[in-house]
This record gives structure tokens, sequence and C-alpha cells, in this order.
């Protein structure tokens, strides 16, 4: 076969064959098919807003507790609080402790402080006594007696002479600074002793209770 042969061959075949099989997404005419491409980008349009309306779908709220439910939990508090059984009273307890020194600047402090209260209580102690005896006429009385007694002419017994307030006072004092210093040093002496015998054999032993 020649090439003429082919030449004069007519081409409504081939164009027919070619017609009749397009190609996927152009159209008959050779131009693309726009269905075929308005249908994927419809598609991926679709596919995009699934995407992003899952993605920004808004999350489940966390549920809250209602304005009863509390109340009802903090009415059933008290009850729970309630059902639980009351403590035991505890026993009293005993502590049993031992004084096993003791500071003889701090005893010799205290005792002096002591001292002096009861030397200025017993000087206010004579005067108040010494002033109810004389208001009840006692010392009027002895003078008396006694006077009758060693009555010696003209020489009159007056026991005021002896007893009188003054004289009374001036003796209840030096009593008193003398009992300050016999307290003090007698209180400073006896707490360097107990410290001496607590090391020796123990210190006395206190037992303190609850009430």
């Amino acid at each position: 076969m020649s090439t003429a042969d082919h030449a004069g061959r007519p081409l409504g075949s081939s164009a027919s064959s070619t017609g009749s099989t397009p190609r996927r997404g152009t159209s008959p005419s050779g131009s693309p098919a726009s269905g075929s491409g308005d249908g994927g980008a419809l598609r991926r349009m679709a596919g995009g807003d699934a995407t992003t309306a899952s993605t920004s779908a808004p999350t489940a709220p966390v549920p809250v507790r209602s304005a009863p439910d509390r109340a009802t939990s903090s009415e059933g508090a008290p009850a729970a609080a309630a059902k639980k059984p009351a403590p035991r009273p505890s026993a009293n307890r005993r502590v049993r402790l031992t004084v096993s020194r003791v500071d003889p600047w701090s005893a010799m402090k205290i005792s002096f402080l002591l001292s002096v209260a009861l030397g200025i209580a017993m000087v206010v102690m004579v005067f108040v006594l010494w002033t109810i005896l004389a208001g009840m006429g006692v010392f009027d009385q002895i003078n008396g007696v006694i006077g009758q007694v060693v009555q010696d002419g003209q020489n009159r017994f007056d026991i005021m002479d002896f007893i009188g307030l003054p004289r009374v006072l001036s003796l209840s004092v030096v009593v008193a600074v003398i009992d300050v210093v016999l307290i003090t040093a007698i209180s400073t002496l006896a707490a360097f002793l107990y410290n001496v015998s607590s090391a020796l054999v123990g210190g006395v032993q206190l037992t303190l209770t609850d009430d």
C-alpha cells in the first residue's frame, strides 16, 4: 500500500474513533471537561469544609454541679460529722518529775524578797496589836496590879517605860532586819546543801496529775 492510498483514505473513521473515546477530563471537542473539574473542586472544598468543621467543632462543656447539689453536700457534711462517735474522755495523766537542782542565786533572791515582806508585815502587826491593847485599857490594868505589888514609896510603877510604842516599834524593826539577813543566808545555804545531796542520792520526786 502506497503513500497515496494513505493520503486518499478518508480521515473520518480515525476522527470518529478518536472522538468516540475522548480522554478523561476533556470534552469531545478537545477542551477540558468543565464538569469533571468542577466536581473535583467541589469534592476538595467539601472535604476541606468537613476537616475545618471537625477541627473547629466546640468541645463538650464540662458539667458544673448545680447549686442544689452544693447545698446538699454542705448539708450532708454536718450530718456525716454528727454520725462520728464522740471521743472518749481520757483518764487523768500522771507525770512524775524530779527536782534535780536548785539555783542558789534564785533561791537567795526569792528568800530575800519574802523575808523583807515578812519583816514589814511583822512591824505592822506589832503596831496594830499595841494599839488594840492600849485601846482596851490592858496597860492601865497591868500598871495597877504591878503597882500594888512593887509600890516603892513615891516611885510609881509605869509599864509604858518598858513597852511604850516607840520602843516597841524600834525593837520590831531591829528584829525584822535580823530576820531578813538570817532567812536569806539560810535559804542560800539550803540550796547549796540540796544540790550536793541531790547529786549523791537523787532529788525530790514530784507527781503531777491533770485535773
